[in-house]
């Protein structure tokens, strides 16, 4: 276990970004609301999963929406205490730990919010390693784990509780409700006991998030290029350099659907990619051949400062690195596969793993 201050959380969101793989909504409110809440009531206590009693009661708390919403519809915060006590109210006991659902982005840092302001733990783990556009696209999943009993708040005052027959009626339900608030809304979801943590979630992805802001926001006063400093901590292969030529992008219902076109540059001259997104890039095709397919990450970078670049802020004319990377071991699995594979998004691809799609 270890303390997260607020200089920590700077590295932790902009390492969330990047696991983000261009979804997981901006971050900037999130770190504003969990710096605020280690300012107001102390640091927050960081713990490995094994650190958990087996009977413990761990909830993730999350944001659920369209990231392009989030630019304009603010959070108050309020939500997501909310939910938390919600969560207590409805199950009859308090909770001892939160976690993120998704490593991504915003969801990376809401959750220390609530750690500081409930003085409780938060464990070093999550159910995706990444972000994923779905609600039962988690490693919870995969181990039987149900989403519910799943709380919702939103800004305005309106709160759900849903009881969903299965994982994906939870993404169903409180999906339709979503978008009667706005396009947004905060979740309390996937309660679940120390145990089934311990076996069913990503382990070490906060201090992963950590490590890989670190590499980037570090590596000029090191005398280190933030570009190649994060590809050495992340393990990355560079899939393509080049220039934003084309965006079309459509919020539908609470996802932000596109296709992103880049221009080669450098070693890349003469070619072109298309990142195609749902929330999350999760498809990369350089001269219409994919190089990259989900469920492994693809990250898109700001040439100019290393800096993850979210599908809702992409700007034609930017200069920008494509990465890919691999994706948790839960995630290759044929189980893996099916739930957060190129299927379950209709695309006619089969999965393959991205460092065989880039032998080369």
């Amino acid at each position: 276990m270890r303390k997260i201050n607020t200089k920590d959380i700077e590295y932790i969101a902009m390492g969330s970004t990047v696991l983000g793989t261009g979804g997981g909504g901006d971050p900037y409110i999130g770190k504003l609301l969990a710096k605020e809440a280690i300012n107001n009531h102390g640091e927050v206590l960081l713990i490995n999963a094994s650190e958990l009693e087996d009977d413990a009661l761990v909830v993730p708390i999350a944001a659920f929406g369209a990231p392009m919403i989030l630019v304009e519809k603010l959070f108050s915060g309020d939500e997501f205490i909310k939910a938390f006590e919600m969560m207590e109210s409805y199950l009859g006991r308090k909770i001892d730990a939160v976690m993120p659902a998704e490593a991504g982005g915003l969801n990376g840092v809401i959750p220390f919010s609530i750690a500081a302001q409930k003085q409780i733990p938060l464990v070093d783990a999550d159910g995706m390693g990444r972000a994923f556009p779905r609600l039962e696209m988690v490693t919870f999943t995969l181990h039987g784990i149900p989403v519910s009993p799943i709380t919702q708040a939103d800004e305005k005052g309106n709160k759900n509780v849903y009881h969903t027959i299965d994982n994906i009626w939870g993404e169903t339900l409180v999906g339709a409700t979503a978008i009667q608030m706005g396009g947004s809304c905060a979740i309390g979801c996937y309660p679940m006991s120390g145990a089934q943590v311990k076996k069913a979630a990503v382990h070490g992805i906060v201090s992963y998030a950590q490590t890989l802001g670190e590499a980037i926001l570090n590596a000029k006063e090191q005398n280190l290029n933030p570009l190649d400093s994060l590809m050495e901590k992340a393990a990355a292969i560079k899939l393509f350099t080049g220039k934003i030529s084309n965006v079309t992008i459509k919020t539908e219902g609470r996802w932000n659907k596109g296709i992103c076109e880049i221009m080669g540059l450098d070693e890349n001259q003469g070619s072109n990619m298309e990142l195609d997104f749902q929330n999350e890039f999760l498809m990369a095709k350089k001269d219409n051949e994919p190089v990259a397919i989900t469920p492994d990450l693809i990250v898109l970078i700001d040439a100019e400062n290393a800096q993850p670049i979210t599908a809702e802020t992409i700007q034609y004319g930017t200069r920008v690195v494509v990465l890919g990377m691999k994706s948790d071991k839960q995630w290759r699995t044929p189980q893996g596969i099916e739930l957060g594979g190129p299927k379950k998004f209709g695309y006619k691809e089969k999965y393959v793993p991205i460092e065989e799609l880039n032998k080369k």
